[in-house]
């Protein structure tokens, strides 16, 4: 099948747009609102964009919670989502009013970040503290603004917990990260298998 999805029809039980880029890595953002209250929500159109120096971004479906807070207070951090807590971050992906703390809800225990003021989830195994770097609206080709918007933030302090380095290395298998596959489905880090790249001759 073919469609253009902007103006035909696909035809399916449900909307296929989340299924066609898998598996996505789940942002668990935590910013701080206007009055003090720590937002915690998961967004699966996140990813890590650089390493020299390295900036990751989110986008959110029309100007939500964690959005606006990254821009007001200029501070956001990621926290890595794992099997362990897949829980909790199910319980922060709902919809809730401002002054309700997310990470309250879901019973998570929050500690100090080293730079920035929006805490961390104390039992995800890595969470990147990141400065607010800019807001990009996204434009149609007919000139239509869309109603998703890309946040961009330089990491400036990166977490990771001891316990999850093996060798030098981050050990995967360990920390089981879990990832977005559309509609209500997910799937978790279990399978993971070495190549190494081809020398080119």
């Amino acid at each position: 099948m073919d469609y253009d999805p902007r103006s035909e029809p696909h035809g399916l039980a449900h909307d296929p747009g989340t299924c066609l880029v898998v598996p996505r890595p789940i942002g668990w953002i935590t910013t701080i609102g206007p009055a003090g209250v720590v937002n915690l929500a998961p967004y699966s159109f996140f990813n890590i964009v650089s390493t020299k120096p390295p900036f990751v971004l989110f986008s959110s479906n029309t100007r939500k919670h964690s959005q606006r807070n990254a821009e007001i207070s200029g501070e956001f951090v990621f926290n890595l989502a794992t099997w362990e807590l897949r829980g909790e971050m199910n319980i922060t992906g709902s919809d809730h009013p401002e002054d309700v703390s997310e990470a309250e809800l879901a019973n998570l225990k929050m500690v100090p970040s080293r730079v920035v003021k929006p805490p961390r989830v104390e039992r995800s195994p890595i969470a990147l503290e990141c400065i607010y770097n800019k807001t990009v609206d996204l434009v149609q080709a007919n000139g239509k603004k869309s109603i998703n918007s890309l946040v961009i933030g330089e990491v400036v302090n990166v977490h990771i917990d001891d316990a999850v380095i093996i060798d030098g290395n981050i050990d995967m298998a360990r920390i089981r990260p879990i990832a977005r596959l559309g509609y209500m489905d997910y799937t978790s880090v279990d399978n993971i298998f070495t190549m190494h790249r081809v020398p080119v001759r």
